[in-house]
């Protein structure tokens, strides 16, 4: 007999007070029941109900059994209730972790999309330049831009992305008074906007690429800021060239406040990846995000 399906007769059987109101409810005979919990009995070599023609009642041992299997059956109730989940439709709250300034400008159109059409979700969004530890923190999803920077853990899995694409622009009245910069080391003259990462480093190498080779340029910053937005208003103000992601310039672009510097030159990229836990079940929630992530941002 499978021990599984006693268990299942053998809690009935104690809630119900009876063998035949058991069967009842379980469609079996009440010698039927009774063949499971002697099977169980057999099993353990040890009594689990003290039977009288007119009375069961449990033993002290039956009644810690009786508790076990109350757990073990409702334990694996929720794991079936979990499976189902994962085809359900996508409901609940979902933790997700992205850089600032990507977060800010690329990522919440995608995130508005997706509550939009998934009205039973909600979203906990942490932006931070910080390396988050998504197991300890209970992250289900996180970009990051650079290397992933999880050496050979089994523990996630990393789906890479497009590589985030870097623009170099300034105001028409920045280049107007200093002149406009034709190639990468033209740079190093100017005064360039600095982004402060959250380990305070700030890059001062700005790397190009043309038909193939690189040209590195280290560049000088009146202004470090640790806001791509605030680096924005001071480009368009005129205080500097700003190194920034497409996404962000855009608006500017379209509206002439900045124009393009070095457009013959290919600007920084860096790779950009999305990370989540090898060992979390697919929910819908997560299996939806991770898909519709990867339409907007894959490769």
């Amino acid at each position: 007999m499978d021990k599984f399906r006693a268990m299942q007769v053998f809690v009935n059987a104690t809630d119900a007070g009876s063998f035949a109101a058991a069967g009842a409810a379980l469609e079996l005979s009440p010698q039927m029941v009774a063949r499971y919990i002697e099977h169980l009995e057999e099993q353990l070599q040890v009594r689990l109900l003290n039977r009288t023609t007119r009375r069961q009642q449990l033993t002290e041992f039956g009644r810690a059994y009786y508790e076990r299997c109350v757990r073990v059956l409702a334990d694996v109730e929720a794991a079936d209730a979990l499976a189902l989940e994962t085809h359900a439709q996508p409901m609940g709250a979902l933790k997700i972790s992205a850089p600032q300034n990507f977060g800010a400008q690329s990522l919440m159109p995608v995130i508005n999309q997706f509550l939009a059409q998934h009205p039973l979700v909600e979203i906990d969004l942490d932006l931070t330049d910080r390396y988050v530890d998504l197991i300890s923190e209970g992250i289900e999803a996180a970009f990051r831009i650079g290397e992933p920077g999880i050496a050979d853990s089994t523990s996630l899995v990393v789906r890479p992305l497009r590589p985030y694409q870097l623009l170099v622009c300034a105001a028409p009245a920045y280049l107007q008074a200093h002149g406009t910069p034709v190639q990468p080391s033209d740079l190093a003259s100017h005064s360039c906007l600095g982004y402060v990462f959250a380990d305070r480093v700030i890059n001062k190498e700005w790397v190009f690429t043309r038909q193939g080779k690189s040209y590195p340029v280290q560049v000088g910053s009146r202004l470090r800021v640790n806001s791509a937005d605030a680096q924005l208003k001071a480009a368009i103000a005129g205080f500097g060239i700003v190194m920034a992601a497409l996404d962000l310039l855009a608006p500017a672009l379209a509206s002439g406040q900045l124009v393009r510097v070095l457009p013959n030159y290919e600007g920084p990229s860096k790779p950009m990846s999305l990370i989540y836990p090898a060992d979390r079940q697919r929910t819908a929630k997560l299996r939806s995000f991770i898909d519709e992530s990867i339409a907007a941002f894959g490769r």
